[in-house]
Order: C-alpha cells, then structure tokens, then sequence
C-alpha cells in the first residue's frame, strides 16, 4: 500500500492588525517592527491535512519559503499535529520563484496531495496553487470548500455565486482551500512544548529566474469632489447624472 504524503504549504505574513506603510521612494514597505503570523487562510490548509492523514492514513509535511524566522509558523504546525516540517531559506522571490521551489520539494518528496490557503493576505495573488500545478503537470483546484477523496479519486466542491461547483480529479493534486472548509484545532501546551525541540528541515533553494520584478509600490491617491446642486427640475437631472457618469452606481 502506497502511503500518502500531503504536503501543506505555508506562509509567514505580517500581522492584519499591523500598520504598514510605502518607503519615500515607493521601493518597498515600512512594516515598522510588525508582528508576524501564520496565515490564516493557512491554517485551514494544515487542518484539512491532518483531517485527511485521520482518515486514509499517510503523512503530514509542512513547508514553507523564506528567512530563518519563518520557522516559527512550521512550530505551530508540528504542534497541530504535522508529522514533520522544512522550510526552504530563500527570501526576495516573486510568485513564480516560490511556486517553483514548492514544486521542485513535492517531486522531491513525491507528495500526493500539495495543499494551501486559497491566498496569501499579504500579496494577495491567488496564484500559488495554479503555478504549482501547473510546473508538476498535474491538475490545481482552488478555493475548495469541501474535500472528499476516495482511494486516488478526488471530489472539491467550490463555493459560486448562488451555489456549488463540483469537481473530480485523481491524485496526485493541488488545491487551496477557503475559510470554512474545517474548523482548525488549537494545539495544546504539550504540543506546543514538544515542537519546540522538533527538527526542522533546512532545503536549499531551486534556482530560478524571476518572471516579474516589483517597479513601485504607491498608496491610492484619494480624489474628492463636492458639488452642491439645487432642487430645480434641471438640478435632479445633473444630480442622475453624475450618479450614473461618474460615480457609476446607476
């Protein structure tokens, strides 16, 4: 019997409450000593994992890409219930950099199943799943509310506008997963304690050219315009107007 390996990948964000700013030059960010965190979209990606591993059997790896201090995320991983955890120490890479690296340790450790949140809060893409499967050459689902899987047989249900998507594949898959898949377990203190002293796989980087580069990052300029109209029959015909033309919610 053929054990099941599911990869579920990680990311290390700043904290939804931090106050984030543009340098002068609009190079790069501020983050001003902000708080990091586990993903939350994430979090549900872990869980569904060890809901997975409870139920057909195999094993848990946590992965994630970036600096030294992204480990804290694989501890609380292995504290949830993870089997084991790498990370791959390379920062500064664009979407396809990070997509290729994952890819590059799921054929590395032939991973049946490659799960993620269905994005990341900080970039914000919700490309991660696609790429990844599409550089293993094997199918990606996103945003999944529900995962039943049968042997190697898969079926995802999506949330759409004014219903489900039903969808069937086969392993080996990615998919990214939505808020309300699961409801993600909190680990206890003994965990907690126990991954502290866990190892943590250290992966060298897959070299890889990047696809984008970053021009400028700028805040949105706020336009605001008063107009005061009268009441006259001519003024309610500017007033429909300017609600259809320009502010467009007519």
């Amino acid at each position: 019997m053929v054990v099941m390996t599911i990869l579920t990948c990680i990311s290390y964000v700043p904290d939804t409450a931090a106050k984030i700013g543009v340098t002068a030059d609009g190079s790069g960010l501020e983050l001003g000593g902000a708080k990091y965190i586990l993903n939350p979209y994430d979090e549900f990606a872990i869980e569904e994992a060890l809901l997975q591993r409870e139920r057909h059997g195999g094993r848990v790896v946590a992965l994630t890409v970036g600096s030294d201090a992204a480990k804290e995320i694989l501890r609380t991983a292995l504290a949830m219930g993870a089997d084991s955890a790498a990370i791959i120490a390379a920062t500064g890479l664009d979407s396809f950099g990070v997509a290729a690296n994952i890819a590059a340790y799921a054929n590395a450790i032939n991973a049946s199943l490659v799960l993620l949140g269905r994005q990341s809060i900080d970039h914000d893409s919700f490309q991660m799943a696609s790429t990844v499967g599409a550089l293993l050459g094997i199918p990606a689902i996103s945003v999944v509310s529900k995962l039943d899987i049968e042997g190697d047989r898969v079926r995802a249900e999506r949330d759409i506008e004014g219903g489900k998507e039903v969808l069937e594949a086969t392993l080996p898959l990615v998919v990214s997963v939505q808020k309300g898949i699961n409801n993600p377990r909190y680990p206890k203190l003994p965990e907690i304690m126990k991954a502290k002293s866990k190892p943590i796989e250290s992966v060298e980087p897959v070299a890889v050219s990047p696809r984008a580069a970053m021009v400028r990052y700028q805040v949105p300029q706020l336009k605001r315009a008063n107009k005061i109209l009268g009441d006259s029959d001519a003024d309610i015909t500017e007033f429909v107007r300017l609600l259809h033309e320009e502010a467009k919610v007519i």
